[in-house]
């Protein structure tokens, strides 16, 4: 919604959103390394690890070509986004949000609160891909009360998400809540590589290299003060 909002008010230049896509990646990068392969590897040992890695990057591919085939392909782009459905955009950003959301839910079993390395990871992430579509949407003549419900729905959704990883996940055992884990980082890790980092790269150019490593550094440094307190 802040993204939308942004994108309504001010026009973003697209080597701006680059730079902060590549940033978020690298935050994103940051938690998955972290605060979700690590986190899951203490919890379980390792089993399963491999296998919820695997198989979330597998259906994270399979839902992001049928996506793409309905019109959703380079929703992280504002030219891409101009001719593009407004429905599978949507759908395409659920998709991207709905492993991040469900583990924003999961950081909370700990009983030691949120993550700030996830939180920040998952909004650094969302902030530019809204501002982008949003873009698209407004070059295609869409009225700006259709823009803001369309992400209305989607925070509804990834909010229901978090619910679910909270809520369905909190008396589920040590190694089901590490395949979950690591699930929700295979889809993610393959979001970066097939949709975001590509979109950072072209238009931020080749200072998205040193944007994505600050981003990663700024996660590593929220993730070792949350640990000190």
């Amino acid at each position: 919604m802040l993204g939308a909002g942004i994108a309504l008010v001010v026009r973003v230049g697209e080597r701006t959103l680059g730079l902060i896509m590549a940033f978020g990646s690298g935050v994103l990068i940051s938690a998955i390394a972290y605060d979700l392969v690590a986190d899951a590897y203490r919890t379980s040992g390792g089993a399963g690890i491999t296998a919820g890695i695997l198989s979330g990057a597998l259906v994270f591919f399979v839902g992001d070509e049928l996506i793409a085939r309905a019109g959703g392909e380079g929703r992280k782009s504002p030219q891409h986004a101009e001719g593009a459905s407004a429905r599978a955009i949507v759908l395409g950003t659920v998709l991207d949000g709905i492993p991040e959301s469900i583990v924003v839910g999961l950081t909370l079993l700990s009983g030691e609160g949120l993550s700030v390395a996830v939180v920040a990871a998952v909004f650094l992430s969302n902030l530019p891909e809204a501002m982008a579509a949003t873009t698209g949407f407004v070059a295609a003549g869409a009225r700006p009360a259709r823009i803001l419900l369309l992400w209305s729905a989607v925070a509804l959704v990834s909010a229901t998400a978090s619910a679910i990883g909270y809520a369905v996940l909190g008396d589920a055992s040590s190694g089901l809540v590490a395949y979950v884990q690591a699930f929700a980082a295979g889809a993610i890790l393959t979001m970066l590589a097939d949709t975001m980092m590509p979109e950072a790269f072209e238009h931020g150019g080749r200072v998205a290299g040193l944007a994505t490593t600050l981003g990663f550094v700024f996660a590593f440094g929220l993730s070792v003060a949350e640990q000190s307190v």
